[in-house]
């Protein structure tokens, strides 16, 4: 598929996608007139980077992780910066929580003053 339909199809725009293959992180085919083509499952690893990104890992993390997502195995330094962003995303969910139940307070007590 062509640089277009990769984005609409993950959800990003096409300047992202080349993005990733400056990072190192997406390999697109070229044909001869040098249009980049992509693979099926390109979709679903560009929509997993967004899912990283958003979670605040950064093109370097995601550059370490890209053997063990395609090998399926880690070495120590890989997982012990898994275990250190788990942690941070961890923490995060927990300030979130909170945020969540103050919010929930506020509706509960605003809700009886209508």
């Amino acid at each position: 598929m062509k640089i277009g339909e990769l984005a609409e199809r993950a959800g990003v725009s096409a300047r992202a996608l080349r993005y990733y293959e400056e990072q190192g992180l997406l390999r697109a085919e070229r044909t001869p007139a040098g249009q980049r083509v992509y693979q099926e499952d390109d979709v679903d690893r560009v929509r997993l980077y967004q899912q990283f990104y958003a979670a605040g890992l950064t093109s370097s993390h995601i550059a370490q992780l890209l053997p063990c997502i395609e090998s399926g195995h880690t070495d120590a330094e890989q997982r012990a910066m898994l275990r250190e962003q788990r942690a941070r995303i961890h923490e995060r969910v927990d300030e979130l929580m909170l945020v969540l139940a103050r919010l929930d307070e506020l509706i509960d007590a605003t809700h009886h003053h209508v």
